[in-house]
Parts: structure tokens; C-alpha cells; sequence
């Protein structure tokens, strides 16, 4: 028979403070978000965002040369437009960078080491959530920051209208990345395969925004503008666009807008709901990868 020793290697009780469930968090929120924008990972993996937030910034900083050159403000890209304008290349960051924050913790099968500390399926998913909005909160609106200060570096007329204006666009693309970061994140949290995330992110914005256009085309022949305004409300970019234009004073960007304060509450309340709903859907898939 064989004997057992046990030998001291010296561990010892942790007596000392402890951080809590606010520091996980906030240290999963970080660290997330850092992921978003391929910060503490590999050279290729910052390649794809930071290329889309180039792009992004390259319409923006033209604009405002070729006003300080002309000082015709139409020149300059209306603050509230500037997504709906470059949401092929919104879409493509969110398609890339939600497989990152969604399914790499399902694919290498850790979510249980995460639910061993003080932190649980919710806190999980808001910190993911509140990542991807940031990230592309600030996709969207250090562009428009940069018409802003191009603009009154250039001295544009009614910089107070400017001003209200651009407090409007950024009020905007807090509800384009809470919209967009939460269907992105739940159609990436079903795949762990990242190809198949960056293909059904993408899938959900082509269909959608094809959906609709066919609609409103149809509506439009028939001359019922109020079918082609309300068919928006099933395309994530018009979706918020109505919310724009009916309740901060934009300009529409899109080709129909549902009528009246009716269609803003309409669809802000739709954006709530999809926020909302994406939640608990991420709660609930979370929680089960957490127990298997």
C-alpha cells in the first residue's frame, strides 16, 4: 500500500479587502471594450477596426477642407445624416467586433469561470452590452465631432444652431449604438464560430434594410406614404432615424418617415424594447452556457 503526504506549501487565508462585484465589472467593461478595438490582442486583430474608424473619419475631415475652402456651409455633412450615411461601414464594425465580445467566451467553453466570481449571468452581459455600445458610440461620434470643431475652427455662421445641432446628432448615436450593439451581440451569441457571426450580423442588416426599401417602393406606387413612413420601423438605421427626425429635429436621411410625434414615440419605444429584449435573451444564453 502506498502512503499519502501532505506537504505545506505555504498557502494562507486572503484577510485583506476585497473588491467586489462593482471592480469585476467594471473590470469586464474594460476589458471588453479594449477587445472592440483589438487593444491587448494580436497586430491583425486591431487591423479591422481601426481601418473602419479611418473610413469613418475620412468623409468628415474632407468636408470640412472643402469648406475651409469654399465657406459654403452646405458643404459641410449634416451631424444627424452622418451614420445613416455610412452605415455599410457602421454594419461591418458591428459584424466584426460583436463575434469578439460575444461568442469567444462560448467558443472556448469559460463562461463558468466567469460565474465563479462575484459576478453573475447579468452583470456578464451588461458589461458585453455597455462595451460594444461605447465602441461604437465612439465610431460614430468622433466624426461628427470633428465637423463640429472643423466648423468652428472655420468659423461657420450660427454656431449656436451648430451647437444644438451636434448635441442632437450625439444624442442620436447613443441610440444607433444601443440599438445596433444589442442586435449585433444577440445574433453573435448564438454561433461561437466567428465566421458564422460576422455572416449572420451582416444577413440581419442586408435583409432588413432590402425589406423594407421593397416595401416602402410598393407603398410609394400605391401612394400610401403612411405604409411607407411605418415600414422604417423594421430597419434598424431608419428605425432611429424616425426617433431623429420626430423627436431631436433632424433632417430625415431616410426615403420615408412614420408621421407626426406618434412615429417618434412609435419608435423609440420599439428601440427600448429591442435594447430590453436583447438582455434578456443574452441573460438567459449565458446563463445556460454557465451550468453546461
Amino acid at each position: 500500500m502506498s502512503t499519502s503526504t501532505i506537504h505545506d506549501i505555504g498557502y494562507r487565508h486572503y484577510e485583506g479587502h476585497r473588491l467586489g462585484r462593482a471592480y469585476v465589472l467594471r473590470s469586464m467593461y474594460v476589458h471588453n471594450l479594449r477587445a472592440a478595438f483589438g487593444l491587448g490582442r494580436p497586430a491583425r486583430a486591431k487591423v479591422m477596426p481601426f481601418l473602419l474608424g479611418a473610413i469613418m473619419l475620412l468623409p468628415a475631415a474632407g468636408s470640412v477642407a472643402v469648406y475651409a475652402i469654399s465657406k459654403e456651409p452646405d458643404t459641410l455633412i449634416r451631424y444627424s445624416s452622418y451614420a445613416a450615411t455610412l452605415q455599410v461601414i457602421i454594419a461591418i464594425f458591428v459584424a466584426t467586433q460583436a463575434p469578439v465580445l460575444a461568442s469567444r467566451e462560448l467558443r472556448f467553453h469559460v463562461v463558468p469561470l466567469y460565474f465563479s466570481r462575484p459576478v453573475g449571468p447579468l452583470d456578464f452581459v451588461l458589461a458585453k452590452q455597455a462595451a460594444m455600445a461605447t465602441a461604437l458610440f465612439a465610431l460614430m461620434a468622433l466624426p461628427i465631432t470633428v465637423l463640429y470643431v472643423g466648423g468652428l475652427v472655420t468659423r461657420i455662421p450660427d454656431s449656436g444652431g451648430h451647437l444644438v445641432r451636434y448635441l442632437a446628432a450625439l444624442a442620436g448615436c447613443v441610440l444607433f449604438a444601443l440599438v445596433l450593439g444589442a442586435i449585433g451581440t444577440v445574433v453573435a451569441a448564438f454561433t461561437p464560430r466567428r465566421g458564422f457571426g460576422v455572416a449572420a450580423v451582416i444577413a440581419i442588416f442586408m435583409l432588413s434594410s432590402t425589406f423594407v426599401v421593397i416595401v416602402q417602393g410598393l407603398a410609394e406606387m400605391r401612394t400610401d406614404f403612411a405604409l411607407a413612413g411605418w415600414a422604417g420601423l423594421f430597419a434598424p438605421f431608419n428605425l432611429v432615424d424616425i426617433v431623429q427626425v420626430r423627436l431631436l429635429g433632424a433632417e430625415s436621411s431616410s426615403v420615408a418617415i412614420a408621421p407626426g410625434v406618434a412615429g417618434g414615440v412609435v419608435a423609440l419605444g420599439l428601440c427600448a424594447a429591442l435594447v430590453v429584449a436583447s438582455t434578456a435573451v443574452l441573460h438567459r444564453r449565458f446563463r445556460k452556457a454557465g451550468l453546461s
